[in-house]
């Protein structure tokens, strides 16, 4: 079978080499015409929170602040997991959540949680979200013709 395409391609150089050229000019015609390039957000769906504490040690902050904020976002609906970071003076977590819950609606739920965690924080700590998008996705291109 292969045999055969290779001998007929030889026999017929012109229609391979017209076809190739044709389909090449194609490519690059409906590539100019595509009005959005969008490159899609291949991370988790995912909410970001970060609660200072300068002049702290990391076992500190890790038993007043992160402890008790991971074992708090666990219990939200729809979370896969929590991943938290102490160190020196902050705390850093990453609340994930299944991917049918919309984004929005996942830091909302985290923002009420978080205003409701006031007593169980050392005084002066405020938990807050980290920013909307992560920094592999949300990268979006559009190209407007007018």
């Amino acid at each position: 079978m292969i045999n055969r395409i290779i001998t007929w391609s030889l026999h017929h150089r012109f229609l391979v080499i017209s076809s190739f050229i044709a389909l090449c000019a194609w490519g690059v015609f409906a590539l100019q015409r595509v009005p959005i390039d969008a490159i899609p957000d291949l991370s988790e769906n995912q909410v970001i929170v970060y609660a200072d504490w300068p002049g702290r040690s990391p076992q500190e902050v890790e038993d007043q602040i992160t402890y008790p904020l991971s074992v708090s976002l666990q219990g939200l609906a729809g979370v896969k997991s929590v991943r938290a970071t102490s160190m020196f003076g902050f705390s850093f977590l990453t609340v994930i959540f299944e991917d049918r819950i919309d984004p929005y609606f996942a830091r909302t739920r985290v923002l009420e949680r978080l205003n409701s965690l006031g007593d169980a924080l050392p005084g002066g700590v405020t938990a807050r979200l980290g920013p909307d998008a992560t920094g592999l996705g949300w990268v979006y291109q559009y190209h407007y013709q007018g």
